[in-house]
Parts: structure tokens; C-alpha cells; sequence
């Protein structure tokens, strides 16, 4: 339910012309829905690499404009840099962010290549992930020859691009486009200056490991197989490329590490191997530092990995799971870490320009609700009533966990708070996006309707519109039925004395469902599409039902313990 993000990372060959960079980069944030968070311009390789984050379709539409500019304003014919290149967009690859499958992203990587190769006439071919042919993954394969090579390469039938034409472009080049991993660059502190250390804890954690020697030491003869290869003892962790190296400005020595594959190797896992790698060796570990950004899954993760070390609830809220990630890993040691500009998605939360209920005081939001402004109104109220109807079954899980004497029960009610913690994300998210679906119904009553053609798509905006705002309250529904499961384990099975409690979440997460139900229904009184109005009423109906008994049947449980 929360926000779809990926990541694009297109590489242009232009790092010195300021002004033409600058007119990419302005094609790119003209599409609405997309967030650009970094440009690195590099004079010697004559490329700029820029990072941007936005829903799917968003993206695509932005790296196509950006791509569009690039191949307008950049001649490959006069392109000179220390960087392999072959195209005015050389490379061009998405990376799921935030809700975003692999399969998404492949989706994403080929609409752009067909569109790119049958709208700007470029040839275009996919890599990595998102590759058709397996032997033309590598972007470093595909790249050979580069620009100069590739006039004569691409007349060969194995080079035959993915989609476009078989001619090669002499202004634009050619473009790759692909899908890849999520790449972290991580460095680990250690309380030495000496790098040689530093290489042997790099070398017990990497999966390249280390040559295996006959004498065991680094100074050894190299173990040689039976091709006269050296044997390697590989190190503890997948996904993992690490060395040591000495950072004059802190006066350290640091593991500097790229994690290939966070889903595999998390963040965590290599702070933790790195801190038992340095303790073996009589070092510790001081802290560590994140270059760049990350997704704010990275954090999320490790908070509840160190509340489990500890043997303690992980249903904590993000912000708290953030903090304790960042204070277990030392990530603020040599320099404040500051969520918000290190974690893509808060990045994209603070913008100024960004309104959000969800940033209002409790006495601000009060105020907005009963402002003589129609939004937010009984949509979004009852978006954040479902949302505090799971926050007390959180509520109660987490003290039911701490409970003295149940410690053989801490898993079971962890695992029921950390999805009380979800529902109510997932609410709260809908306290936003009820208002934005209304504010899409308004837009579009003020379309212009002076011909026949505006008024017919006036009415066809209206239309989606109201199906968008009748869709965002059924939403509201169906999450918050999931709260009914929470709440009924925490009455038969919670801490007693937080029964009252259990019951108030019971009140407001039928009064949440009850109440979108009533949006639904008004939005429904416009919609034209027989059919689907008529689904969506038999849906609505379905779960008002369901709720109704749900709350009949936990109620008594309630009652029952109230006594």
C-alpha cells in the first residue's frame, strides 16, 4: 500500500557543458511524480551520472525525456573522455527502490528501450537483469569496442540491437538500458591506523577471500590447483567486495565495502561479521559510515535485527527501528548521520514543496478537519481512526511482550506488532491519499468544457477521478479488516490488564471500516461505469459484513475480560 519507488541512474556523455546538463536534468524533473536526488558532473570522463527516484511509470517517463534531450543536445562525433562510453545516454539502468518487483523493473527497462528505439530511432540494448541474451548481460561486454568500434560491430548478427534499428547512429550512439541490484557503498571503522589489519578483516568478510597460502600467512606460497590457479579461501559473506584503506581525514583505518545484494547480505550482516572478524584479531570495531544513499528498508532491517540480538520486540515504530540502526552500527561516529538526507525515501518526504497531513500536530490536524475546507474530510478520518484501531493492538503486543514472566511468548507477540506497525503505515498512508483522490475530483471539475472535445474529456478526468476516490476508501476498508486478526489474538491471548484497550482499537477500527464504507458509497453515486460500480458496492458489502460479525465475535471476548 505504501509508495512504489525505483531508482535510475542514466549516464550522459557531457560532464564539462554545464548548460547542457543542466537542460537534461530540467527535461527530467518536468515529469511530476519524480524526485532528482543527485547530479555528479566529472570533467576527465566528460559524463554526468544523475540519480532520480519515482513511482514506475514516472520514472520511465523521465528517463525517455532526459534521454530525448540528451541525443537532441549531445554529439558523439566530437566526444572525447577518459570513461568507455558509446552513446549520448550510454547507459541507463533502474533499480527497485520501494515495493518495486524485479520483474517491474524489467517491465520498466523494456518499455523505455521500445520506446527510445521506435521515437528517437537510437538502438538499444538491455543488460543485466533485464537482458534477453545472458551472454550480452555484462555492460562492459556490450560496451566494447565503444563508440569508434561500434559502427561495424553492430552490423553483425550477434550485436543486433534489442529494439531499434541495426545502423548505428552517428550523433546519438547507442544507449544500454537495464536492470540491476542495489548497490551500497559501506565503510566499517576499526581502532587502527594500520591498513594491513584493515586488508585482513576486508579479506575474512569478502566473498573473494584470500589466496591460500602453504604456511597460512599472507607472505606464504601461493596454493596453486591443478590449472596453476591460486587456490582462494573464500571469506564469510555473498555479495561482498572489501579492502582495507586509511582515511588521512579521521585518522583511522576503514573496510571499505560494496554490498552487492542488501536482500542477501543486508547491511547488518556486514557490520556484524566485520565486528566479529576485528574482535578475533584484538581490534573492535568504533562505528561505521554510509557513502551516498540508501533505501529506508536498510535501516528498517537492522533495527529489528539488533532488537532481536536482544531478544526484544521488534514492533517499533521506523523512526524508532531507524534510530536504533543507527546507533548499533555507529553510523554517526565520524559525522552526524541524518536520516533524512541519507535514506532515499525520507529524502523525498522532507521536500518543502511536499504537503502531507501526516505532518500536522494533532491540534493542527483538528484544525484542517474542521476548517470550512472539504478536505481532508470523512475519508481521511477514517483512514487515521483504522489506523489507531491497529496502533492499540500494537500497543498491546509490545507490553504483552515485555510482560514480566512471558519471555517465552516475546516472538509470538513481536511478530504480531511488527504487522500492527505495517496496518498502521499502511492506514496512515491512506490518510493522505483519500485527500489527494479528492483533490483529483476537484481538478477535474475544473477542466474547461467550452467545446465538445473539452467536455468530453472533462467528463472522462471526473470519471477516473471518482473511480480513484471511490478505489483509495475500499482500500481503507480492506486494510483495516486485517486488524480484526491483531486485535482478536490480543483479547484471548494479550496481557489482561490492557484489555480496555484491545477494546477501544475493536471500536475504532469497526468505526474506520463503517466509515469508509460511506465514502465509497458517495463516491459511487457518479460513476457511469455500471459494471464496476456495481463490483465495487458488492465488495463494500461483502466486508461491511464481515466486519460486523468480526467485531460482534471479539467484543464478547472483551466484554467477557472486562467482567
Amino acid at each position: 500500500m505504501t509508495q512504489k519507488l525505483i531508482e535510475c541512474v542514466p549516464n550522459f556523455s557531457e560532464g564539462r557543458d554545464q548548460n547542457v546538463i543542466r537542460q537534461i536534468t530540467a527535461a527530467i524533473e518536468s515529469v511530476d511524480g519524480v524526485s532528482l536526488l543527485d547530479v555528479d558532473p566529472g570533467v576527465s570522463t566528460n559524463r554526468t551520472v544523475v540519480t532520480f527516484v519515482g513511482n514506475p511509470d514516472a520514472a520511465v517517463e523521465a528517463a525517455f525525456r532526459g534521454i530525448q534531450k540528451a541525443a537532441e543536445l549531445i554529439d558523439m562525433r566530437k566526444h572525447k573522455g577518459a570513461h568507455p562510453r558509446m552513446g549520448a545516454t550510454d547507459v541507463c539502468p533502474f533499480v527497485p527502490v520501494s515495493n518495486v518487483s524485479w520483474e517491474e523493473a524489467i517491465a520498466c527497462a523494456k518499455q523505455l528501450g521500445k520506446r527510445v528505439a521506435e521515437e528517437l530511432n537510437i538502438p538499444v540494448y538491455l543488460y543485466e537483469k533485464a537482458a534477453r541474451d545472458p551472454s550480452r548481460s555484462n555492460l562492459s561486454v556490450i560496451r566494447a569496442g565503444e563508440y569508434e568500434g561500434f559502427f561495424e560491430k553492430i552490423k553483425k548478427e550477434e550485436w543486433k540491437p534489442d529494439f531499434g534499428p541495426g545502423v548505428f547512429d552517428e550523433k546519438s550512439g547507442a544507449t544500454a538500458i537495464g536492470v540491476r541490484e542495489f548497490l551500497v557503498a559501506y565503510n566499517v571503522n576499526l581502532n587502527t591506523k594500520a591498513v594491513r589489519r584493515a586488508n585482513s578483516v576486508a579479506f575474512d568478510v569478502r566473498e573473494n577471500g584470500r589466496i591460500k597460502t602453504d604456511d597460512g600467512t599472507p607472505y606464504g606460497k601461493p596454493v596453486l590447483d591443478e590449472k596453476g590457479e591460486p587456490v582462494r579461501i573464500p571469506g564469510t559473506l555473498k555479495h561482498v567486495k572489501a579492502i582495507g584503506w586509511y582515511v588521512e581525514e579521521y585518522g583511522i583505518a576503514q573496510v571499505s565495502i560494496n554490498l552487492t545484494n542488501i536482500e542477501e547480505t543486508p547491511l547488518h550482516a556486514a557490520f556484524d561479521a566485520c565486528n566479529e572478524a576485528a574482535n578475533k584479531r584484538g581490534l573492535r570495531v568504533t562505528g561505521s559510515e554510509i557513502v551516498g544513499m540508501v533505501p529506508k528498508k536498510c535501516l528498517v532491517d537492522a533495527g529489528r535485527y539488533f532488537l532481536r540480538k536482544q531478544k526484544w520486540t521488534e514492533g517499533a515504530s521506523e523512526e524508532e527501528l531507524i534510530d536504533m540502526a543507527i546507533r548499533s552500527m555507529g553510523l554517526s561516529e565520524l559525522k552526524p548521520f541524518d536520516p533524512k538526507e541519507k535514506m532515499i525515501e525520507l529524502k523525498i518526504e522532507s521536500a518543502p514543496l511536499k504537503k502531507s497531513l501526516l505532518k500536522l500536530n494533532l491540534r493542527q490536524f483538528c484544525n484542517e478537519t474542521l476548517s470550512d475546507s472539504p478536505a481532508p474530510g470523512g475519508g481521511s478520518v477514517a483512514a487515521l481512526m483504522g489506523a489507531l484501531g491497529a496502533s492499540l493492538g500494537g500497543m498491546v503486543a509490545n507490553l504483552s511482550a515485555g510482560k514480566r514472566g512471558w519471555d517465552e511468548k516475546v516472538d509470538y507477540f513481536s511478530a504480531w506488532a511488527v504487522k500492527a506497525q505495517q496496518l498502521k503505515d499502511e492506514l496512515l498512508f491512506l490518510v493522505d491519499e483519500d485527500t489527494a483522490a479528492f483533490n483529483k475530483v476537484m481538478n477535474a471539475f475544473a477542466f474547461p468544457k467550452d467545446s465538445v472535445e473539452e467536455k468530453a474529456a472533462r467528463s472522462a478526468a471526473i470519471q477516473l477521478a471518482n473511480k480513484y476516490a471511490a478505489e483509495i476508501p475500499l482500500r481503507v476498508m480492506e486494510t483495516a479488516f486485517k486488524s480484526y486478526q491483531l486485535l482478536a489474538e490480543m483479547a484471548e491471548k494479550g496481557n489482561p490488564a490492557s484489555i480496555s484497550d484491545v477494546g477501544v482499537g475493536l471500536l475504532a477500527s469497526r468505526a474506520c471500516i463503517a466509515g469508509a464504507a460511506l465514502n465509497v458509497r458517495i463516491n459511487l453515486a457518479g460513476m457511469k461505469d455500471e459494471k464496476r460500480k456495481a463490483a465495487l458496492q458488492k465488495k463494500v458489502q461483502e466486508i461491511s459484513a464481515k466486519s460486523e460479525s468480526c467485531f460482534e465475535q471479539i467484543n464478547q471476548v472483551v466484554e467477557g475480560k472486562m467482567g
